[in-house]
Order: structure tokens, then sequence, then C-alpha cells
């Protein structure tokens, strides 16, 4: 298992400055981002697809340092009810995943996506409950005319192209716990699996570990971020909060660097649970943690990480 990165926390500095930082700070995995919600600061899939010189370029700056790419990152909403919004977000996903097909990538991550309640609609409809009726027809309408389309075709596409799909479980989109992402999974098969982030695991009542062993070989790659619960306010609110995450004090629950929210028990033991699943991939730091500053929050992620991994196989048993 590596220690990994994903490097839009980094785009405001040139790539080859963001690769050296992260391999002294004991990374071996990079994610980037191409496109969608991440930009594509340090990646523009359709330049480099444009132009081998500029591909190999690119490819040697990673190769030169000893650095994997864990993933390809077009985080977008495909299904989006504005058509621009949702073409321009399915035209990144497809360059990333023929970007990924020439470097050889495995892996493409990007959300399952929601439509708007109707046709008609302008902006993206979550349903979060069965009740009033309405929202149960919302939901039926939104997977058998929109969801199940669109990613039947989309995963054939990355299948096409020897590339997985791992949509990170986000609330917001369709496919956001473990029963929505099976039913996602039954429509494009085997090719779509997860990325695995804890932290929206977290806040929503779930058992991260739990998940890991139902999920089993459909990870195909992992965030590393944490969710501090403040008990207090979830009692008097709930987890349900629309509030800014900046608004630290009042909100029921905010992102943190791993092992602010949750120790070192709770993280080894969900690399054990990862390993007996199967896992050997990155563990990619994500920090959007509003209270440690960027630097400060992934140098002690990285060092948090790479302190918790146990680097070398197991050897024989003593008794044998």
């Amino acid at each position: 298992m590596k220690v990994g990165i994903f490097t839009v926390l980094f785009s405001g500095r040139p790539l080859e400055e963001t690769l050296d930082y992260v391999k002294q700070a004991g990374c071996t995995a990079v994610e980037i981002g191409t496109g969608g919600y991440p930009g594509d600061a340090h990646c523009k899939p359709a330049e480099l697809l444009a132009d081998q010189s500029a591909l190999k370029a690119f490819q040697a700056q990673l190769t030169g340092r000893d650095l994997e790419i864990s993933a390809l990152s077009c985080h977008g909403n495909p299904l989006h009810p504005q058509a621009e919004i949702a073409q321009a977000h399915d035209a990144s996903f497809r360059e990333t995943v023929r970007l990924a097909a020439e470097l050889g990538v495995q892996n493409v991550i990007t959300f399952s996506g929601c439509p708007g309640d109707s046709d008609g609609s302008k902006f993206p409809n979550w349903v979060t409950c069965p009740w009033p009726p309405d929202y149960s027809q919302i939901l039926e309408w939104q997977w058998a005319e929109k969801a199940a389309p669109y990613w039947k075709e989309a995963a054939a596409f990355a299948k096409d192209h020897g590339v997985r799909i791992a949509i990170e479980l986000h609330p917001g989109f369709i496919a956001y716990h473990t029963e929505s992402f099976l039913r996602l999974r039954e429509i494009g098969g085997d090719t779509i699996g997860v990325n695995f982030d804890p932290s929206h695991l977290f806040w929503q009542g779930m058992d991260p570990l739990v998940c890991v062993r139902e999920l089993g070989d459909a990870i195909f790659h992992v965030h590393a971020k944490d969710t501090w619960l403040d008990e207090p306010n979830i009692k008097r609110n709930g987890v349900l909060d629309t509030k800014p995450y900046t608004d630290e004090k009042n909100r029921s629950w905010i992102f943190r660097t791993v092992g602010y929210g949750h120790g070192t028990e709770f993280w080894r033991a969900l690399i054990s649970e990862l390993r007996l699943a199967g896992y050997d991939g990155a563990l990619s730091i994500e920090h959007e943690d509003s209270i440690l500053s960027i630097n400060e929050g992934f140098t002690r992620a990285a060092a948090f990480l790479n302190d918790s991994i146990i680097t070398e196989q197991p050897g024989e048993a003593w008794w044998v």
C-alpha cells in the first residue's frame, strides 16, 4: 500500500514543484485532477492527447521521480439538468478515460451525478426521503431515465479503453452510500467501482470498516480524509448541515486531516480491512481541513499514514 496525494491541493504551484514537494514529504503516488470540479491545473487531457511530445514530457516528470499515478480525477456531474454543464463534464470524463488509457493509468475517478426532478429542471435534486410520494417518483425517474442510460454507455466506453471508473460516494449525487452504489454497479457492471472516502461516510452514520467488507474488490481507489463529528451540534440539529464549511464552531461536522477526527486505532483498522479486501493501492490524501493550513495538514497526514502502513509483507509464521 502506498501513501499518495490528490495534487489539486497544490493547484497554485507548478506541477514539477508540486511533485518534488510531495515526494520529499513521503508520497509515492499522485492523483491528478483533469477537469470537472477539481480543475485541470496540472493536467489538460485534450492538450496531451493532441501532442505526443507533451505527453511524453508529462510522463517523464513522474517517472523521473519514481512517482506512480494512482488515478486521474474529473469529479463532475454528467447528469446535470443544465445541458451545457452535463456535456462539459461528460467531455472531461471521456478525455480523461482516453488519457488514462494512453498513460496506462487504471483508475478514473468521478461522481455518479445527480439529475433534476424533470427534463425542465435547472438544478440537481438530491432525494433523501420517500415521502411525500413526489420524492419517490422523482428518484425512480432519475434512475430509469437518466442514470441507467448514461452509466450503461459510459461504463462500456471505459471498458473499451481498459479503464476502471471509481465512483466517489458523495452526498448530493445518486450514488452516495453502499446500497445506491450497488444499484449503479448493476447498471454498469464491474467496470464501475468505488473511490472509497471514509469522510463522507462518517457523518452519514455509516461505519467505514463495515462498508469495506461489503464493497470488497469493488474498491478501486481510496481517499485519505477524516471527519470530526461535533456531538453537541449533532444533538441540536442532526447531521444534515448547510452552513459553510468555514463555520466550524456551529457545524455538526467538518472535514479534518487524517487522525484529527478519528485516531490511529481507526486508521490502522481501516488499512487492515482494505488489505483483507485485497486492496493494495494508494491512500490518496485529500486535504479539506479548514483549521489546519495546506502545508501543515498535508505533511501531518503523510507522516501519519506512513507510520500507520506496514510496508513489508507478512513472513512465514514462526510455528510452521
